[in-house]
């Protein structure tokens, strides 16, 4: 009972954070953070624990679900040189620079100080689509943070098993660990591809159902338990898992099924991203009393130093990765990313806040790991330290260097439905039943409302849809308080008309924020 009265109180007051958020304009995982921060320093708040092989399950696994399902295979490859550039080569010279300061200033072991070197690695994609979201920020831009935020966490768990294996068990046999490591990432790609193919093909069995959100999570969390337990990569699994459901599942999702599943998920995410925030602070505020007072400040000293080290590695080699790795592709075709442009890769560089995966590996380091206490608060103060100082900065750096919105988006969907629209007149082309005539005539001010050429026309027909729905609700309601309408006939007639409004509405009053 008391865990439970932890978790709704720790809800309750994250979602009064939350709107705080919302009022000062602050992105909400910077609030998060301070949260934790305050979890930590009030000595009066509920003690918690959390198995440690758990909170990589439970925390890791849906969010790289959710984050892959919206990632386009065709831009990985299309965007593979920035990508290759920040997860494999920024995650290695991170993981090396932070473990030679745990071994050389906190004198970690060098196994530990490579775990702690993992931890911290890798930007979280969650982190960065929360804080970036609305500013306006190139869309390929925000392609590579996001998938380089997928593949990092392959490599940092790679590296971070590898180091927590050593310090727990000795030194390892070598011709057994390199095939193991050789086949982790193909291992786990090829089980994640072959999990989203049998799914998609059973999904039809379960559609309509309650059980169909119930056996995407049950799925999610077998696949990185599967992979574990085949000594593959989980992260790949998974990510492999939901690229491939992503791309084959359309057509065999239903659309009632679809708008159900997405809601369900945005909510368990954000829920699963509030609780690991303020668990993590739990966890801070006991290695803070435990800590004497000398210890206490070296510890904070050290994770100072992490912090400056974590944001110093990824700003100067976002700055000169092009430059240094360009030679080593001479034969290949380098692609003319947003990366080229040495502003853009400022604000990349600026762009590395950690999050889930930095507090749920830390989280899931052994009760007695060497140095834990020092690796989690040093992971805690990195997290903090990237949410709050570049997060919340975020907005004036785009300010500062004069980065213009990208409106290519709203392009691209006008462009979309017009091919939509035209696709549906071609369809009814030759049909003579009654509701045919309309129908195109319906079509066709959509088709010609795609061809405007300023936001103020379409501003209008939005106007007057509005104006029109606002009518309907009104008499709606009224004839729902004096009861001229049954319950169940108002109850239909309320849900059409709320799909007729999100439809009318512009795209941005139809997404759910946050906070």
């Amino acid at each position: 009972m008391a865990v439970f009265e932890t978790l709704i109180g720790l809800l309750l007051v994250a979602a009064l954070l939350l709107q705080l958020s919302r009022r000062i304009r602050a992105p909400y995982p910077t609030m998060l953070a301070l949260a934790g921060a305050c979890v930590a320093a009030f000595s009066l708040a509920p003690q918690m624990s959390l198995d440690p092989h758990l909170a990589l399950v439970l925390f890791v696994s849906p969010a790289l679900f959710n984050a892959a399902y919206d990632t386009s295979p065709h831009e990985l490859r299309r965007d593979w040189f920035p990508l290759t550039a920040l997860a494999l080569f920024a995650v290695v010279l991170t993981t090396a620079a932070v473990a030679w300061a745990g071994w050389a200033y906190a004198g970690l072991p060098l196994a530990a100080a490579i775990a702690l070197g993992a931890i911290v690695a890798p930007p979280d994609a969650a982190a960065a689509s929360a804080v970036l979201t609305n500013l306006g920020l190139p869309r390929r831009t925000m392609t590579v943070l996001q998938g380089e935020s997928l593949l990092n966490d392959a490599i940092a768990l790679l590296l971070f098993g590898v180091a927590v294996a050593v310090s727990e068990r000795g030194p390892v046999d070598l011709p057994t660990l390199v095939p193991q490591l050789l086949l982790a990432a193909p291992g786990g790609i090829l089980l994640g591809l072959a999990a989203g193919y049998v799914f998609v093909r059973l999904w039809p069995i379960w559609s309509g159902t309650m059980s169909s959100t119930i056996l995407e999570f049950a799925a999610t969390f077998a696949v990185w338990l599967i992979a574990e337990r085949l000594a593959v990569s989980p992260v790949l699994a998974i990510v492999a898992y939901a690229i491939l459901i992503a791309q084959k599942g359309p057509d065999r999702q239903t659309a009632r099924d679809r708008v159900h599943s997405y809601s369900v998920w945005a909510a368990t995410i954000f829920i699963l991203n509030v609780l690991a925030f303020l668990l993590m602070g739990m966890q801070a505020r006991e290695i803070l009393q435990s800590l004497e007072r000398r210890e206490l400040l070296d510890a904070l000293a050290f994770a100072g130093i992490v912090f400056v080290i974590v944001v110093a590695v990824r700003l100067v080699w976002v700055m000169t990765y092009r430059e240094l790795l360009g030679p080593l592709f001479t034969a290949m075709a380098l692609p003319a990313a947003d990366g080229g442009n040495r502003r853009l890769r400022l604000l990349v560089s600026w762009c590395g806040m950690r999050g889930i995966l930095t507090l749920a590996t830390a989280f899931s380091l052994p009760t007695e790991f060497p140095g834990r206490n020092v690796i989690v608060l040093s992971a805690f103060m990195v997290v903090l330290g990237t949410l709050i100082v570049q997060g919340a900065t975020i907005a004036f750096v785009i300010r500062l260097l004069g980065i213009p919105p990208d409106s290519s988006l709203d392009t691209e969907l006008r462009a979309g439905r017009a091919k939509l629209a035209k696709a549906a007149i071609a369809a009814l082309s030759g049909r003579t039943e009654p509701d045919a005539a309309p129908l195109r005539a319906k079509l066709e001010a959509t088709l010609a409302q795609t061809r405007r050429k300023t936001a103020g026309e379409d501003d209008e027909a939005e106007d007057l849809r509005m104006v029109v729905v606002a009518a309907e609700r009104q008499t709606l309601n009224e004839m729902h308080r004096t009861g001229a309408i049954a319950e169940d006939a108002f109850q239909v007639l309320q849900e059409e008309l709320d799909w007729f409004e999100l439809n009318a509405a512009p795209r941005t009053d139809r997404e759910i924020a946050e906070t």
